[in-house]
């Protein structure tokens, strides 16, 4: 058996003493530090305990969730052509002046919302008013390769 070292003691007699001021206190004492081998013990770990989500628990269904949009407001116009010209040709355009543009006559005009194609189409009276009969619409897919 080793004898016990006076530093040894020391911390003893100060654990000793720290237990009984606790004591005193009415707090109870931690038991004294065990061996790094006792400590190396990993934790149990345990699943958390969800419940499985279904939608008729009050998860939205993909109805519900697409209803959550239907009154956000988009911009939809109707783009009659393009064309590229040079500052000086802007600021000579006056009254009368007639900008040539990339479209042809008789050609389908572009459906844009917010910016992005979705549809073509071509021009029509109604009460007095333009309006566009959409003759092609754009798939997705297409719409999505557009994008990048």
């Amino acid at each position: 058996m080793a004898e016990d070292t006076p530093a040894d003691t020391k911390a003893a007699d100060d654990l000793a003493d720290w237990g009984e001021a606790m004591a005193e206190q009415g707090i109870a004492a931690e038991p004294a530090a065990e061996p790094a081998a006792a400590a190396a013990e990993p934790p149990k770990v345990q699943p958390a305990p969800f419940a499985e989500l279904r939608a008729d628990q009050g998860g939205a269904a993909p109805n519900n969730q697409l209803d959550l949009v239907m009154d956000i407001p988009v911009t939809l116009s109707v783009e009659l052509g393009r064309t590229k010209i040079q500052i000086r040709e802007l600021l000579q355009l006056a009254q009368g002046s007639v900008v040539d543009l990339d479209r042809l006559a008789g050609e389908p005009m572009d459906v844009l919302v917010n910016g992005f194609l979705i549809a073509r189409g071509e021009v029509v009276l109604v009460n007095d008013k333009f309006g566009i009969r959409l003759t092609d619409i754009v798939s997705p897919t297409e719409r999505a390769r557009r994008l990048a």
